[in-house]
């Protein structure tokens, strides 16, 4: 006969004492008290009061930071591992939502904007802890799938809202397509985390929104967080994004070169659009003064032996020499000089946003979309990003800790 000893703890009791789980510690960061708030005062909540939202906040969150593909196995997983549950805030003997209750709380959270506030609330938080710099920001756009059936372009509503088909190259300039939405970033280059994300049909062209996406990133920080520098691929490569980010959100943009077919580069430059003297050398780049760059003669700075001499660009014993107003085009003539060692040091940063997608979608969950709708598809990514930063901060939080024990 088997006599079992009764429990000296219970199990809250045990799960108190024993040491936090990843889980635990990415939760503990993110306070949804507000927007749990929020979407009680929502109107259409009416009614019994259910289960308390701030649970189902954090079943929802644990679901991205467990990778977990679907409510069925999320509530599976709840009724089965009292771990998870007590993470996620449900006490051992309490009833696990339905596949129906979450599918409900889904729909309203995807309505309610305190939930974009959560997010930026844990950048805030970020940026004063000084895990987030912010002076320099990546901005690209990743492949979203849509849980919609993939249908012909002659049957698609293109407005805005609904899925569409849309096309990118990879790394090796193959051509991707796919049926669904387009994640865009702005990302923190120093410690590769979202900044500001926006969802749109997979066919809307990167460079269209990017502007529009820089000044509500602004905007929702009131200018806590100013960009110095934006970092863009070839992609952004227009006239316009090159202006507004100089004159009106005063920065400077790093953006690749896109020749768009062409078979030279424009008149009077070389291939790194650097200017070239009448004999076909290029000028050297000789410092800036105010808004302009200077260049001089390569034959007089020592650069070349020209056959022709300094006389035959100038007759200046100075040589040759041109300055270039780097605000009047800075897409073919920006500061720092397009290609040079300083202006290649802050492009290569620009990599960040893209190990920040592939973070998003191998760690994270951001792949696995399984609502229909571009406004459940910008909850699931939030709340991606949500987790993302909440465990950046965890870790930065535990190795500050064991510094100061050590």
């Amino acid at each position: 006969m088997i006599i079992r000893q009764d429990c000296f703890f219970s199990y809250d009791d045990l799960m108190k004492i024993s040491p936090k789980t990843r889980l635990m510690m990415i939760l503990d960061q993110i306070d949804v008290s507000p927007l749990a708030h929020a979407m009680e005062k929502s109107p259409g909540t009416r009614g019994p009061k259910g289960y308390p939202k701030e649970r189902l906040l954090y079943a929802l969150l644990a679901k991205e930071v467990e990778q977990i593909p679907k409510i069925s196995s999320l509530v599976r997983r709840l009724e089965s591992d009292p771990a998870f549950r007590y993470a996620c805030g449900f006490g051992i003997m309490d009833k696990t939502p339905s596949e129906s209750v979450f599918s409900r709380f889904q729909d309203a959270l995807s309505k309610e904007p305190a939930l974009m506030e959560l997010f930026q609330n844990l950048v805030i938080s970020a940026f004063k802890s000084g895990i987030i710099d912010g002076a320099e920001v990546a901005i690209d756009s990743t492949k979203l799938s849509s849980y919609e059936a993939s249908k012909p372009r002659k049957d698609i509503v293109d407005d805005g809202n609904h899925p569409n088909w849309g096309m990118k190259r990879d790394t090796n300039g193959n051509n991707i397509r796919w049926f669904g939405w387009k994640l865009h970033i702005i990302c923190d280059a120093k410690s590769e985390l979202p900044l500001f994300i926006k969802v749109t049909p997979a066919s809307v062209h990167d460079g269209s929104v990017a502007s529009a996406m820089i000044r509500d990133f602004l905007d929702s920080y009131e200018g806590l967080i100013k960009p110095s520098h934006y970092l863009m691929d070839s992609g952004y490569d227009y006239d316009y994004l090159y202006r507004d980010i100089v004159d009106e959100y005063h920065a400077t943009p790093i953006i690749a070169y896109n020749p768009r077919g062409s078979k030279a580069p424009p008149e009077g430059l070389n291939e790194k659009l650097h200017p070239v003297c009448s004999a076909g050398y290029e000028l050297k780049y000789w410092g800036k003064d105010a808004t302009y760059m200077k260049f001089r003669c390569p034959h007089m700075t020592g650069n070349v032996n020209c056959p022709f001499g300094s006389n035959w660009c100038s007759s200046s014993n100075y040589g040759l020499t041109l300055k270039l107003n780097y605000r009047k085009d800075p897409r073919i003539h920006g500061y720092p000089l397009r290609n040079s060692k300083t202006w290649k040091n802050l492009y290569n940063k620009r990599t960040s946003v893209e190990r920040l997608n592939a973070r998003l979608k191998e760690n994270l969950n951001v792949d696995g979309i399984r609502s229909k709708g571009i406004k459940k598809a910008l909850m699931h990514c939030l709340l991606n990003c949500i987790a993302l930063v909440a465990g950046t901060i965890a870790i930065n939080k535990k190795s500050s800790v064991i510094t100061k024990a050590a």
